[in-house]
């Protein structure tokens, strides 16, 4: 009966490895779903800061949404505010690429305006949830106050940008740069709070009627 068992066993170990029940194990802790990567436990992190608040949401409130145990989080981050970093990341990330493409654009600040406006609102579209909770931020913490010191270092930037087109005549001369940069993204920023994935306007289509609608009323006649 030991010969049998012994036999035995390494036939059920290498069956149980091979098993969906065993390989869902890693990552999430529980057998009836498959694992969760970091961008999965990421976007489930945002909608529920987006809806909950940062400061309302506990790892538990997370673990709970994901369906795991919070050791199985603990797996993928240190904690929410990791998170929230990397979630805040990945908005400014995307932001600040657009502005570092536009700058090195040929062409005059005019056009490079442009093309920031068009890109802003292709991130915005793309990385909704994610911009929505950069917009939403209330500068609690420190990690909340770096972001939005990066987010006041793009508006200052874009308002160079709208100064320098004042400077060549691209744009009307009678209109403050700063109050025409918060102007241009008041509105950009307005399209979280109600814009609809998949609806009849596509990323494209928005970025043209915000041009439109944004630059025609500033183009120096």
């Amino acid at each position: 009966m030991t010969g049998n068992t012994d036999a035995a066993t390494p036939a059920r170990t290498a069956a149980e490895a091979s098993s969906p029940a065993v390989a869902y194990r890693r990552g999430n802790g529980r057998i009836d779903r498959p694992p969760y990567d970091l961008d999965a436990v990421l976007d489930v992190a945002v909608a529920t800061f987006n809806e909950r608040g940062y400061e309302a949401t506990s790892i538990s409130a997370l673990a709970e949404r994901l369906g795991t145990s919070k050791s199985a989080l603990y797996y993928h981050v240190s904690g929410k505010e990791e998170l929230l970093r990397r979630a805040l990341d990945r908005a400014l990330d995307e932001l600040e690429a657009v502005l570092e493409a536009a700058v090195v654009l040929e062409g005059d600040a005019a056009q490079r305006l442009e093309s920031v406006l068009r890109g802003a609102v292709r991130v915005l579209v793309a990385e909704l949830p994610y911009v929505t909770l950069l917009l939403r931020l209330r500068g609690n913490t420190d990690l909340e106050r770096d972001a939005i010191r990066r987010r006041r270092d793009f508006d200052h930037r874009v308002s160079e940008l709208v100064e320098a087109a004042h400077d060549e005549g691209s744009l009307r001369a009678d209109l403050d740069a700063g109050t025409t940069s918060r102007l241009l993204f008041g509105m950009i920023n307005s399209i979280v709070e109600w814009y609809r994935p998949g609806g009849p306007m596509d990323a494209s289509a928005l970025a043209d009627a915000t041009v439109s609608v944004a630059l025609d009323g500033l183009r120096a006649r």
